[in-house]
């Protein structure tokens, strides 16, 4: 049986869940994985109440892990530059590392990778994406035959549980307290609803599977607090439902990357994923779309997934592919892109109101599939829905200046329709 030694860095939910896991699941490990963790040391600037590590050694300053006789750090502490550090020392001093930090390898991903082939020393990051979900493995070496053409799916939990609960009636802010109060959102929410979570993972994949560089150049990203759940309704009568979206894509020789709330069909493989799953297609040469499934938020995921890279370190003979240097690929220009749209206006009930709007469509040479007007609310406001043809991002970011400059216009917000 393998035997592996292992330093954590952070002692928040993640390891902690970690640490439970690796003591309640020990006999499976050992069988299934033929391998033994021993867990010699924790980094941890504080203790935490709700796991008491009992005999284990605790450093308070979390670089003096890298003191210990340890097989491999892993490196649990989030942020990105105090996370680096610790990841560069460990690589400079040989030992592996697993991490399941997606913001410190967005960010400095290249750094690090090339760091660690100089060194001869493996970095390991599955759970960096969709945590336990088995992707990353996936890409680099499972499909290492194919070419991989386009990433899409649902990357947050945290996001797919909101949208969920919106789906079925609720309203935002419950929900996103709910996603808090069941540990799926952290305290301060900002990464999970306003997309950077998925934009960080979306990065990582397409470095992996197009060859874009870490840190990318800027992409669109949007996150999810500006839906309503009325977005929800009249999108059902449409057959379609609201998911956050994660792309990259090759596209005309440049990659197309973005992050960003949807409208799919209600049909979709996507679309029947609820809760904090979290769901990826990906398009193939060799094998077609391919679909992967599976928790994308919580402790039990995201430590199935550090344990899977330290059961692979242990059986790997030291033969594990790492991220090869590469050449920037330039991206696509968001602007330039073409999407139908979905916009929801609130407008006063006034006189050729409806007409004051539509020209602001044709303004922008703007084409309309549909148009409807909804049941009246208070105060003599009408609700509008109405799906446009394709359209330029630029021309759909003016035509939603233009409409939020009209007196009789009280609210408008837009939603992309992912056709495919």
């Amino acid at each position: 049986m393998k035997k592996l030694k292992i330093g954590i860095c952070g002692w928040g939910n993640v390891a902690t869940g970690l640490y439970k896991t690796l003591q309640e699941n020990r006999s499976q490990i050992e069988s299934n994985g033929n391998t033994q963790i021993e867990i010699i040391v924790i980094g941890a600037r504080r203790d935490n109440p709700k796991c008491d590590p009992k005999n284990i050694t605790i450093e308070r300053d979390i670089f003096d892990v890298l003191n210990h006789d340890i097989d491999v750090l892993v490196e649990l502490i989030g942020g990105v530059e105090v996370a680096r550090e610790l990841i560069l020392k460990s690589i400079k001093k040989g030992i592996n590392v697993v991490t399941a930090n997606k913001a410190v390898l967005f960010h400095h991903g290249d750094e690090i990778f090339k760091k660690a082939n100089s060194n001869n020393v493996k970095i390991l990051f599955e759970s960096s994406v969709c945590a336990g979900t088995p992707i990353i493995k996936l890409l680099t070496e499972e499909l290492s035959a194919n070419k991989v053409t386009k990433i899409a799916g649902m990357l947050n939990g945290t996001s797919n549980f909101i949208l969920s609960n919106m789906e079925e009636g609720a309203d935002f802010k419950p929900t996103l307290e709910l996603a808090q109060k069941e540990g799926y959102a952290e305290p301060d929410p900002t990464f999970d609803i306003e997309g950077l979570d998925a934009a960080h993972k979306i990065g990582i994949l397409s470095s992996l599977a197009l060859g874009t560089t870490l840190p990318p150049d800027n992409f669109y990203i949007e996150g999810i607090s500006k839906i309503n759940k009325v977005d929800f309704k009249y999108a059902k009568e449409m057959g379609y439902t609201v998911k956050h979206i994660a792309v990259a894509r090759l596209n005309d020789k440049k990659i197309e990357l973005r992050a960003h709330p949807a409208l799919i069909k209600i049909d979709s493989y996507l679309a029947s994923l609820k809760s904090v799953r979290n769901g990826i297609e990906l398009e193939t040469d060799l094998l077609g779309t391919l679909h992967i499934a599976g928790s994308g938020a919580g402790q039990e995921a995201t430590a199935s997934g550090v344990i899977s890279d330290l059961v692979y370190l242990a059986n790997s003979n030291n033969n594990i592919s790492q991220i090869e240097s590469k050449t920037k690929n330039e991206l696509f220009d968001f602007l330039n892109l073409n999407f139908q749209y979905y916009f929801y206006i609130e407008a006063k009930d006034v006189p050729e109101v409806m007409d004051l709007i539509i020209s602001k469509f044709t303004q922008k040479n703007i084409g309309i599939d549909s148009i409807a007007q909804k049941e009246n609310l208070k105060n003599s406001i009408i609700p509008i829905v109405i799906v446009t043809n394709f359209s330029t991002e630029k021309h759909h970011k003016d035509l939603l200046h233009l409409l939020k400059e009209l007196d009789c216009v009280n609210e408008v917000r837009s939603i992309r329709i992912e056709l495919d």
